[in-house]
């Protein structure tokens, strides 16, 4: 795709969300182990999920189960017995959930103050809004293309209402690529640590330790994966 028209497209899907995972919000208690989800980026259920994350400043191990995927859907038939996604992993509290409702409800319970935030609890038109914010990248993030497999999980830097963070997402979701999300929406307590990490605020940030590489900007991200990982 032109970049300009990805781009676009991209800041399309955040304003049909209305920035939703852009600002963080009242923070409970921190997990001591990170929290697994199951998902696929083009999902507007998963969506509402890693809005979650993003708003209560949440790491999480991702797995990516793009549609054919051949290595997480078995997984989450074989934990939960259905493959329906996002599927959430709790390992602090064992807790393991479908729905993203329930999921919602469960992470700003267990780690907010217990308030779902408006743009999370209206019900179906949040799941239209989240539905609309798909169609504006209906092929991105949704199938498999055959990759080789990392020994070791990426990282990245992003927050979910980033129109850039989220063309990298999809290249990671599309190659089946797990990887660690750290979530660094505005306010996030976690950005201090970050800008000393990258030496700059600017996501995404990836980091590959399977190659001890490190780089910003999308485009970039897209094409190192293609190239590292793509068959």
């Amino acid at each position: 795709m032109h970049r300009a028209l990805d781009v676009g497209t991209s800041f399309a899907a955040s304003l049909a969300r209305l920035g939703g995972g852009m600002q963080i919000a009242a923070l409970g208690k921190r997990p001591k182990q990170r929290l697994e989800l199951y998902e696929f980026e083009a999902c507007p259920y998963c969506r509402k999920v890693r809005e979650a994350l993003s708003a209560l400043d949440l790491e999480a191990m991702i797995y990516p189960c793009p549609k054919e995927g051949p290595r997480f859907r078995p997984e989450v038939i074989r934990r939960g017995g259905k493959a329906q996604f996002p599927y959430l992993v709790d390992p602090n509290t064992k807790k393991a959930l479908y729905e993203s409702n329930d999921i919602v409800t469960y992470l700003f319970a267990e780690y907010g103050d217990g308030k779902v935030p408006l743009q999370l609890r209206l019900g179906p038109l949040t799941d239209l809004s989240s539905m609309a914010a798909s169609a504006w990248r209906p092929a991105f993030g949704a199938r498999y293309r055959p990759a080789r497999h990392p020994a070791k999980p990426l990282e990245l830097y992003s927050f979910e209402a980033s129109p850039f963070c989220r063309i990298a997402r999809e290249q990671l979701c599309a190659l089946e690529i797990p990887y660690v999300l750290h979530n660094v929406a505005k306010s996030s307590p976690s950005r201090a640590a970050f800008i000393e990490r990258s030496g700059k605020m600017m996501v995404p940030f990836l980091i590959d330790p399977n190659t001890d590489t490190e780089m910003f900007e999308s485009a970039d991200i897209v094409a190192y994966l293609d190239r590292t990982y793509a068959k």
